[in-house]
């Protein structure tokens, strides 16, 4: 059952989504207006009318809705390039993750969601604009109870004394490898995401001096095309989800 407090998501008859939080008051579209306090008497799955008999159909949020609602500030790292960080990095329930450069917040929303109540999320960030964004849209997620936000650099240092996983959104990772070596546990990643290919190139050179705590390096790019679908054509859509990084991925020995 759905409960005052709660965030619910609707969806109207054109597939437009909208994020609320039940209470008492009334909700206005342009589909009419809708009184959030009934929402208390319905299970997801089902729908609620608007003044104008508009059927509004009510769904649980997941990570991406939230994502996709919150404010933002800072480019977000996408939930492709979220996708394969968790994967390859095989970041798991109850971990302890480190990230750095956590701007609006959406990729520490993403870890939150797979480390669970029993994790970590330790976020260092050096701009207090970016922190307090990115700490409202937490809380807006429900995952303040894991995650910590820090105003410092992680280039000066990690407070930590040990990680499961270390993952970046910084100009320059390889100013973290020598912290990195201290705290990540043995099996754990180093994961660094940038954009440009020469901040790759310089990562790795950079990189030399600590070959022998890692594991072959990994990097990939992820590239994400959709698929128009309709009764007489099957084909590609004409844009695409290209290039927003690269993500390289080392293993601690």
């Amino acid at each position: 059952m759905i409960r005052e407090g709660d965030r619910v998501l609707l969806i109207d008859r054109r597939g437009k989504k909208y994020l609320v939080t039940v209470s008492d008051r009334e909700f206005h579209t342009d589909l009419g207006i809708i009184n959030l306090g009934e929402l208390t008497e319905k299970n997801y799955g089902e729908s609620i009318p608007s003044h104008r008999g508009e059927e509004f159909r009510i769904l649980k949020p997941d990570v991406n809705d939230i994502i996709a609602k919150m404010r933002r500030g800072p480019q977000i790292v996408h939930p492709k390039d979220a996708g394969i960080i968790i994967a390859y990095a095989g970041i798991s329930p109850g971990n302890t993750v480190i990230e750095a450069g956590v701007g609006s917040g959406a990729l520490t929303i993403f870890l939150a969601n797979i480390v669970g109540p029993q994790g970590r999320v330790i976020s260092y960030e050096v701009r207090e604009d970016f922190a307090r964004i990115a700490q409202r849209n937490i809380e807006m997620a429900g995952f303040s109870d894991r995650v910590t936000i820090k105003l410092k650099n992680i280039y000066d240092g990690i407070d930590e004394e040990s990680a499961d996983h270390i993952v970046l959104d910084l100009p320059q990772p390889e100013n973290v490898l020598p912290h990195a070596v201290k705290v990540l546990r043995p099996g754990g990643y180093f994961v660094a995401y940038t954009p440009c290919m020469n901040q790759v190139h310089r990562f790795f050179q950079a990189l030399q001096e600590y070959r022998e705590h890692f594991y072959r390096p990994r990097v990939v790019e992820v590239l994400v095309r959709e698929h128009e679908v309709k009764r007489e054509c099957m084909r590609p859509k004409t844009t695409m989800l290209a290039h927003t990084g690269y993500i390289t991925f080392l293993r601690k020995l």
